[in-house]
């Protein structure tokens, strides 16, 4: 007998083994998705691992429900990526597996309800709740158990389902039903009779007196030599006609409506590749080096600084890499810089190339999955998420700016790290990796200095355009000589109306979304905190509620102090909806735009913002981080960082770090095509030594700063951090468990150990936080055994029943 191990879509330990029936033993292959039961009655779609002959020793196998696929949905290849990503980051296969496929191909039974004929219709028995659901049960004869939350108007209905069950009215059974579909269009064709032109003539003086029908024969025709294929909605809404006069045309054997399975994500563009620009001698330079670097190692990063034409150096690349038959896969750290990024290339790569990324529905997801799967498509542009998919036969991973922080999954598992689970996927082909930056992340610069990486640079801007020049303000000068205008220091407001003057465009950065961060009573000093959270609340004006940026809760503005009843509370400090109402009374003829999360909720809304700017239908832009990353506007000349301060005092070992990535990559929007531009960075502490090397660009004295410091205190990329979360309703509770998790684990770690400790923000959605931060060597063995090690005690503690409630988050790498 065969069996199979089945990964499941759920956080369990170890994979599921089942029996394999006879009639599937020839069909069944390794990467194929199939019905399975756990426990009663639950059924599942999960995906086979491996095939074998050794039966379980502790357990008798279930046999496998049915096959769901005639060909794998995965390859041996992301099989063995799984693994790795769940043993490294401390997950289960389960969980990887939830965040790779697309939930259309991830399948649970739903319950169904059905009527026991054999009860009868004498309901006298029942009581209230219990008589209708078994009359529309006598009626329907199956519901769904949202169904009956509908008729009964609540929510807990279980109790009503049990005693029907014990009654012995319904029977329950468990369906599993595939959700994608495929899309179908109506296409009109005509009859082949008349594909004669000769024959058109006598048709035309036919239909002389049904001119509704003259006209869609007419638009037909028009439509046919325009694109080759005509839709029914488009042939009618060009017509003017409607769907009764063209079944006027069928019936009389003019022509058939035919359905066809249509894409839902269709290619754009010629299927020809096509390169029309010439690289610059110090990109040449750069892309020669680029291809000798890949010779002698798989990861090579590339320096340049913005404005510089990496991406030209990656359409090159490409370009090499698709002629060979080979996948490419282009990361990008956010979602906003796949609009503008995805136009480009699809100009030199056409239909060979597709997008995705967290806002494609379900059925848009499946497809595309399929698509990279059968190498349809051969260069895949987008997010964090599509290193999950299905390649092929992978040549080149290319991650543009790499340094961000958006690589890093936070929640749920995996909370895996795209660069480096990229550089681990791309080992599996033989694959090469390019990490691209302005402003490479410290751990990257340091291997490459350590030779692990190559390294290739490209320190000039393309087209010999100067670097913009940059001017710290010191807002609290200004403020003491009552110079500001709201949020605005002279300075900036002179080089605003400038901009303005010249017909230019403005970028201005404020890290903080919402009016305002906070509000405060002014006579008690009350500040407004959220319920489930120890966060106070962001005031949002434009919809006059407070907001809970961890939880999502909002809250009616208070008219009055809940401490002392006062009526003076008031908004402190400022957010992108207060600059931009600020904006719209000190430049009222000036048209403004907001990039934020709030801004650019829809799947379209971030092309349309960009296609805006692009087009000059916005002077100024104000906007949170979504303004910052390798975004190319060629009419911005002017960039203002509105608190420098805020990304410099952050209680965080990085802040300095990425405080000089956020200015430098916003500072580079300026002055990318036409002249020299300027960035001014409004500051409180101007003598901060990160202003420094913001202002002359220096990246590596910013670098060789940062990394002795790391060295000192033990920090990246001396030593790997690993971040352990306990969670629970009870504060003793969670302060115990970590308590008694930390006893168990320093006698075996000791000193590399620190806390157990109340984070920054020590409740979110009312769960209390303790956190432990583990630091270990870059040694390969302790790390594995710190792992296994911690394994270990986490189901040890877990075992106790008072903590067996406590949920254990570990975050491996955490940043």
């Amino acid at each position: 007998m065969k069996f199979a191990d089945v990964i499941l879509p759920l956080a369990l330990p170890k994979n599921y083994t089942y029996s394999v029936p006879p009639h599937m033993e020839e069909a069944l292959k390794v990467g194929s998705r199939v019905a399975v039961q756990l426990g009663k009655q639950k059924k599942y779609a999960g995906i086979v691992k491996a095939i074998h002959e050794q039966a379980p020793a502790d357990y008798k196998t279930k046999p496998l429900l049915d096959m769901l696929d005639k060909d794998p949905v995965v390859y041996p290849t992301q099989l063995s990526f799984w693994q790795w990503l769940s043993s490294y980051y401390m997950c289960s296969e389960g969980e990887v597996l939830n965040a790779a496929l697309p939930a259309h191909l991830k399948l649970s039974s739903e319950t169904l309800l059905l009527f026991n004929d054999a009860y009868g219709d004498d309901f006298s028995d029942l009581d209230d709740d219990e008589y209708l659901v078994a009359e529309a049960l006598h009626i329907r004869k199956e519901l769904r158990i949202d169904e009956v939350q509908l008729i009964l108007d609540k929510s807990d209905v279980y109790s009503t389902i049990k005693k029907l069950i014990e009654k012995k009215v319904l029977l329950v059974y468990e369906e599993l039903k595939e959700v994608y579909k495929e899309k179908k269009e109506n296409y009109v064709q005509l009859h082949p009779q008349y594909e004669d032109e000769e024959l058109l003539a006598p048709l035309f003086n036919e239909l002389s007196r049904a001119p509704k029908q003259m006209e869609l024969l007419l638009a037909y025709l028009h439509l046919m030599k325009t694109q080759g294929s005509v839709l029914q909605s488009e042939l009618l809404k060009k017509s003017g006609a409607t769907a009764a006069q063209l079944k006027g045309l069928v019936e009389k054997n003019i022509v058939w409506i035919e359905q066809r399975v249509v894409d839902r994500v269709p290619g754009n563009g010629k299927a020809e590749v096509q390169i029309d620009f010439a690289l610059s001698p110090a990109q040449e330079k750069a892309l020669m080096e680029v291809r000798n670097s890949f010779a002698a190692r798989p990861v090579t990063l590339l320096h340049g600084v913005t404005s510089s034409g990496k991406t030209q150096l990656y359409v090159k690349l490409i370009e090499e890499y698709v002629a060979n038959g080979k996948q490419v896969l282009y990361l990008l750290p956010e979602i906003a810089l796949t609009a503008q990024i995805i136009r480009r290339l699809q100009k030199h790569f056409g239909k060979k190339i597709g997008i995705y990324h967290s806002r494609f529905n379900n059925n848009e997801r499946v497809e595309i999955w399929n698509k990279v799967k059968t190498g349809e498509l051969q260069i895949l542009l987008g997010a964090r998420s599509s290193l999950l998919l299905p390649f092929r036969d992978l040549g080149m991973i290319i991650l543009d700016e790499e340094h961000d922080t958006s690589y890093k999954q936070q929640d749920p598992a995996p909370r895996y790290h795209a660069r480096d689970a990229a550089i681990y996927y791309a080992g599996l082909f033989g694959a090469k990796v390019l990490l691209g930056s302005a402003t490479p992340s410290l751990e990257s610069y340091f291997n490459a200095q350590q030779g692990k990486y190559g390294l290739v640079e490209l320190m000039e801007r393309f087209g010999g355009l100067e670097m913009p020049e940059i001017e710290v303000v010191d807002v609290k000068k200004e403020r003491a000589e009552k110079n500001m205008q709201e949020n605005f220091t002279p300075q900036l407001n002179a080089a605003i109306n400038n901009s303005m003057a010249a017909s230019k465009q403005v970028i201005l950065f404020q890290n903080r979304r919402g009016y305002a961060p906070f509000l405060m009573c002014t006579t008690c000093g009350w500040i407004p905190n959220c319920k489930n959270c120890d966060v106070s609340l962001t005031y949002h004006r434009n919809q006059d509620k407070l907001h809970c940026h961890y939880c999502g809760t909002r809250y009616p503005y208070p008219q009055t102090c809940a401490a002392c009843g006062s009526q003076t509370l008031i908004p402190k400090s400022f957010g992108t909806e207060k600059i931009e109402d600020d904006l719209q009374q000190l430049f009222p003829k000036a048209r403004i735009a907001r990039m934020d999360m709030d801004a650019v909720r829809n799947k379209d809304s971030h092309n349309k913002m960009i296609q805006l700017l692009e087009q000059r239908d916005i002077d100024i832009l104000v906007g949170t981080q979504m303004v910052v990353k390798g975004l190319d506007f060629e009419n911005v000349n002017l960039v203002g960082i509105l608190s420098a301060d805020s990304l410099l005092s952050f209680p965080d070992f990085r802040v300095n770090e990425r405080a000089f990535q956020l200015m430098e990559q916003v500072s580079g929007r300026a002055g990318r095509k036409h002249g020299k531009g300027k960035v001014i960075i409004q500051a409180s502490n101007t003598r901060h030594p990160i202003l420094h090397y913001v202002t002359t660009h220096d990246y590596k004295a910013m670098y060789a700063a940062e990394i002795a410091e790391r060295e000192r205190f033990g920090y990246p990329p001396f030593y790997r951090l690993l971040k352990i979360t306990l969670k629970h309703k009870n504060q003793q509770t969670v302060e115990q468990a970590a308590q008694v998790l930390g006893n168990w684990l320093r006698p075996h770690i000791g000193p590399r150990l620190v806390g157990p400790a109340v984070p920054l923000v020590g409740r979110v959605r009312n769960n209390y936080l303790q956190e432990m931060l583990i630091k270990l060597p870059r040694d390969t063995k302790i790390i594995a055994n710190t792992k296994r090690l911690l394994q270990e005690h986490f189901i040890k503690l877990l075992a106790e029943k008072q903590f067996r409630s406590v949920v254990i988050v570990p975050d491996v790498d955490c940043t």
